[in-house]
């Protein structure tokens, strides 16, 4: 082909020299990868730009979002210029070779980003899915870009200098422990992955509480050497991917799909406000309809059981007897299997702990029937908003400690006695007094 055109010149009576040549040979490569160009990228594009209209948006996302086609195109490009330069020049010229060489990095450079895109597109696929959406996949698609770039520097390298990759990869033996070093964070942060993954640990959207790192909120991307977590004050938190494995924390997806969300919470009564139920409270307490059938049934139980020991009930320590803690207990149990927002499917209890300083601690212990944050809350400040409005109607006390009010009501009812014995020590002024000069005159 290079004669012919040495000849057609020939017709019209120009002799080409060799670097003249050599610079219509050029001038053919550059024609040839312009029209190439506008073959690809205005005939070709908006051909399959029509074709993917009429099929699925996923298709047309990843060929043009995630510039596949064009890389692609661009791929191809590369190596029908590294044809016409083995077609046209002289192997022997130095233009042949540093021509080469550019080609050969150009198309190293565009095969590497063409993966690039099609691993992004397998990750917009991956996201797309309902069965994938969730999976840490983040972090095998950035090592597999890793290791395909490892491999491009390695090829373009070798193109440099001339060199077979094998003498190079051959090479990199003896730098194995800086290259551990340098990639230490990426290697562990993929073993991670992998562990994360094949256990299904972690996901994005889970609710993530890890203090030892600050993070307490939503995970929102798991990389291959960082996990980024959107704390509830929308803050973001990094955390390295393998201390995730290395150190602990907790999920709480398990309790986002059990649908139940749990309440622990105690109160505290005071204990010199425990006592047995008498005839008065037990009447009044009979009139709750949450109690009414508890009373009943435990009254007669307690009757028959005193009854069949023959107790003396006139002493306060004989026999069975109803306290008006324990009827708070039965009356908060009966409460939580009535309310709404409890789930009455999960455990369901109301349990006396041991006495502390503060107190008898009173536990609830129960699940909501939801998850959402908000309505949990609502339903928990509900609950113990009626505990502690009821609290007074079974004769017992929440223990607090002593405020400022407190101390000052204390120390004004201490010094008004006292006030009183010195008002009452004081003599009558009028009574004590003796006439004076003007008295005598009136």
């Amino acid at each position: 082909m290079k004669e012919y055109i040495k000849h057609w010149f020939a017709e019209f009576g120009i002799k080409l020299v060799q670097w003249q040549t050599a610079l219509v040979m050029v001038g053919v490569i550059v024609v040839t990868a312009l029209l190439v160009h506008w073959l690809f990228h205005r005939v070709m594009h908006n051909v399959v730009d029509k074709l993917t209209r009429k099929s699925r948006r996923l298709w047309r996302d990843i060929l043009f979002e995630e510039k596949l086609f064009s890389r692609l195109a661009l791929t191809v490009q590369g190596i029908i210029i590294f044809i016409q330069i083995r077609l046209w020049l002289n192997q022997d010229t130095t233009l042949f070779n540093w021509l080469q060489t550019l080609t050969l990095l150009w198309i190293t450079l565009f095969i590497l980003l063409t993966i690039f895109s099609l691993v992004d597109g397998v990750g917009y696929m991956a996201r797309e899915h309902k069965r994938t959406r969730n999976l840490p996949i983040q972090g095998f698609l950035q090592a597999i870009k890793l290791l395909f770039t490892v491999v491009a520097i390695i090829f373009m390298i070798a193109v440099v200098i001339n060199k077979s990759p094998t003498l190079i990869i051959s090479g990199l033996g003896a730098m194995t422990a800086v290259m551990m070093l340098v990639f230490k964070d990426p290697i562990l942060g993929f073993i991670a992955g992998i562990q994360l993954s094949a256990n299904d640990m972690l996901r994005i959207g889970d609710w993530l509480e890890m203090p030892s790192y600050g993070a307490d909120g939503d995970v929102i991307e798991i990389a291959l050497t960082t996990v980024k977590v959107q704390n509830w004050d929308k803050t973001i938190t990094t955390i390295p991917t393998y201390a995730l494995i290395s150190d602990s924390f907790k999920n709480w997806q398990g309790m986002t799909q059990s649908g139940g969300r749990r309440i622990m919470r105690n109160i505290y009564i005071d204990v010199t406000s425990v006592k047995f139920m008498d005839d008065e409270l037990m009447e009044r307490l009979s009139q709750a309809s949450l109690l009414a059938p508890y009373l009943e049934e435990k009254n007669k139980e307690i009757k028959a059981y005193n009854k069949a020991h023959n107790f003396n009930m006139e002493v306060k320590i004989n026999g069975r007897r109803l306290t008006n803690l324990g009827t708070l207990r039965a009356y908060l149990v009966n409460m939580l299997k009535n309310h709404p927002g409890i789930h009455q499917d999960m455990t369901l209890m109301v349990r006396q702990q041991a006495a502390e300083n503060q107190g008898i601690p009173l536990q609830i212990y129960a699940f909501t029937n939801t998850t959402v944050w908000a309505e949990y809350e609502a339903i928990q400040s509900d609950i113990f908003d009626h505990i502690y409005a009821v609290i007074d109607a079974f004769e017992l006390r929440i223990h607090q400690s002593p405020g400022s009010a407190d101390v000052r009501f204390l120390r004004e009812a201490l010094a008004q006695p006292a006030q009183e014995k010195t008002s009452q020590a004081l003599p009558d002024a009028d009574a004590g007094a003796e006439p004076t000069a003007d008295s005598s005159r009136t």
